[in-house]
């Protein structure tokens, strides 16, 4: 017999931060974001906290917190979380139609989990000290259906929904009392781990691999760091303002907080289905409509960037294979348009195989090829000896796994992580052998430049950014 989710009805809010205040001093809060209203593209948000229990992994342990109980492990993550997994639970529905998430895992995968995965060397630096997943198992949360506009409760069988709806409703009056202003956040000016010159250097190493055969496309990336204080909150809320997306999220934890604004999809399953949505094709926003216009005629035109796109589209049908049937690319080089830049968004869907999990999907894709570059395996390498620090939770992937089977995931780039009172914000792409120096390393900057200035300018001491950076 299967479990029977719950569902009440709340009222619903077209922004979503309401909720995440009334509930954000409780254990573990987590905030799935598609950034409504400012943003028209995504459809569902899921706030929770109170985790039943906690799944940590650092390095090859992963730890296990369950109540008074904790328990360490060197298995497979991915196989530890499933375990966390109720065998059996159906859909939570609203108006006869499947709710996303009806209970479950909700946190990220660090990109440097792929270390479990595949043997790669250790050449830069680990400076942070975020797990390499977290994830928790949280039997209710809220979830806000945009597009029916709903808001709903949903929680496995067991849990005493009356407590939390009640603790929903006396925390109300927090709505005017939303303005990040009232939450202290300070921030130094964000400072390159990188200049022009030792990014041509490294972007030349790059071409010597991609001519000597060794992979065709490595996506490198460049830091900015900055020191803080105070309850990042206040920043995530001014990045949401500036920069809506639909795969952003908001993630408090013990060492800092993951600050993401993503554009990208990851992966995302659902009766039976994958679908995963790579992005490889930037081009900064234009200043005028015209020059907009003209800009996004360059992208969509653009040979380079279009077989930039299709080299990660390979890809990921190949990994999609592993555990999918009838795979299928229903769309290509599709233009994206987002309050910085335009992208080309190819999309890749699968028949997902009998007696496979969607956490079996995941595992077998991970970390997204759009983030490293292919063949993959090599590319990660390369990226490892030619960027000076580990990317901790940059380019990993942020998001929910419900105990009914779903589960969907974002590209953690457009990523602040708070950590042991620094930021730090990575801007990449990726090079092909017919990539040009400068035209790299300015859209790498492009691409989080909006983010920079953003804290900046409402949290610093000045709005200059380094290395030259820009808006352009």
């Amino acid at each position: 017999m299967h479990d029977q989710p719950q569902v009440i009805e709340l009222l619903y809010q077209r922004d979503s931060v309401v909720y995440f205040m009334a509930l954000k001093q409780l254990p573990y809060p987590i905030w799935l974001d598609s950034c409504q209203p400012m943003s028209q593209q995504g459809r569902y948000d899921i706030i929770a906290a109170e985790p039943n229990s906690r799944i940590i992994t650092c390095g090859k342990t992963t730890v296990i917190e369950c109540g008074n109980s904790t328990t360490e492990s060197l298995e497979d993550p991915f196989v530890l979380l499933q375990q966390q997994l109720p065998s059996t639970c159906t859909n939570a529905v609203l108006d006869g139609e499947p709710l996303p998430f009806c209970g479950g895992l909700l946190g990220y995968f660090g990109y440097d989990l792929g270390r479990r995965l595949e043997s790669l060397p250790s050449c830069a630096t680990v400076d942070m000290t975020l797990p390499d997943m977290h994830f928790g198992f949280y039997p209710w949360a809220i979830v806000t259906d945009h597009q029916r506009q709903k808001s709903v409760l949903v929680a496995q069988p067991g849990v005493d929904t009356d407590r939390i709806v009640s603790l929903i409703n006396a925390r109300q009056e927090l709505k005017s009392n939303l303005e990040k202003d009232g939450i202290s956040f300070e921030i130094s000016k964000f400072k390159g781990n990188s200049n022009k010159q030792h990014y041509f250097q490294k972007f030349d190493l790059i071409q010597k691999h991609i001519l000597e055969g060794d992979c065709y496309q490595i996506n490198f990336a460049q830091r900015f760091s900055a020191l803080y204080r105070g309850d990042p909150l206040a920043g995530y809320l001014a990045l949401r303002a500036q920069l809506p997306s639909p795969f952003a999220g908001y993630i408090p934890l013990d060492e800092g907080a993951l600050l993401c604004i993503s554009p990208e999809r990851f992966i995302a399953c659902a009766d039976g289905k994958a679908t995963t949505s790579p992005i490889k094709g930037t081009i900064a926003r234009g200043e005028t409509l015209e020059q907009d216009q003209h800009n996004r005629a360059i992208l969509q035109s653009s040979a380079k960037d279009r077989a930039e796109n299709l080299m990660i589209v390979d890809l990921l049908r190949n990994d999609l294979s592993k555990t999918c049937r009838k795979v299928a690319t229903p769309t290509l080089f599709e233009l994206q348009s987002f309050a910085n830049v335009h992208h080309l968004v190819s999309t890749v869907t699968g028949h997902v195989r009998p007696n496979t999990g969607a956490l079996d999907v995941l595992r077998a894709a991970f970390p997204g090829g759009s983030i490293t570059g292919a063949p993959k395996v090599r590319a990660m390498a390369i990226i490892d000896e030619l960027e000076p620090y580990r990317r901790g939770p940059y380019c990993g992937s942020l998001g929910y796994i419900s105990a009914c089977g779903r589960m969907d995931t974002n590209i953690a780039i457009r990523t602040v992580i708070c950590n042991k009172g620094q930021l730090h914000c990575y801007g990449g792409g990726g090079i092909v052998a017919d990539s040009v120096a400068e035209s790299e390393y300015q859209e790498s900057i492009t691409k989080v430049a909006l983010l920079l200035r953003t804290l900046e300018s409402e949290f610093g001491t000045g709005c200059n950014l380094p290395n030259g950076v820009s808006d352009q």
